[in-house]
């Protein structure tokens, strides 16, 4: 279960909570343009990227808004605890109604030299999958 609590000063959004049953190690994160799960994870389309920059991280000015880098998994146990700035609930980038994907390797951030770098990070296939909506 995980969570999106947007700052009162909407300078960006909270991400935490919990992922159970991942094999240990890093796992890239990120929210996806479709809350379709009609075909599984695979019909989430891709990172959520409404600017049409680059990959990147967290850290980095170019990346898509849907770029939340990695998470880390240990005894199959991933605590999420970040903070997102420019990350919406509302208005025209919000991210409502969209997927949000754990993927199966690590994402190297748009700096691998790998020729998915640039739009995926390189983070291999999508082991969970979940639709971000709305809860009392």
């Amino acid at each position: 279960m995980i969570k999106f609590e947007q700052s009162y000063g909407g300078t960006g959004t909270r991400v935490f909570g919990e992922i159970r049953g991942l094999t240990d190690g890093l796992h890239g994160f990120h929210i996806h343009e479709w809350g379709d799960l009609t075909d599984g994870c695979e019909s989430a389309g891709a990172h959520y990227n409404p600017l049409g920059n680059a990959h990147g991280g967290l850290g980095t000015k170019i990346r898509h808004l849907g770029d939340l880098g990695n998470v880390q998994s240990s005894g199959g146990m991933c605590l999420v605890n970040i903070f997102v700035a420019g990350l919406s609930l509302t208005g025209p980038y919000s991210v409502v109604g969209r997927s949000l994907i754990v993927h199966a390797d690590r994402d190297d951030l748009g700096e691998g030299g790998h020729p998915l770098s640039k739009t995926t990070g390189n983070s291999g296939g999508r082991v969970a999958c979940g639709v971000i909506g709305l809860a009392k």
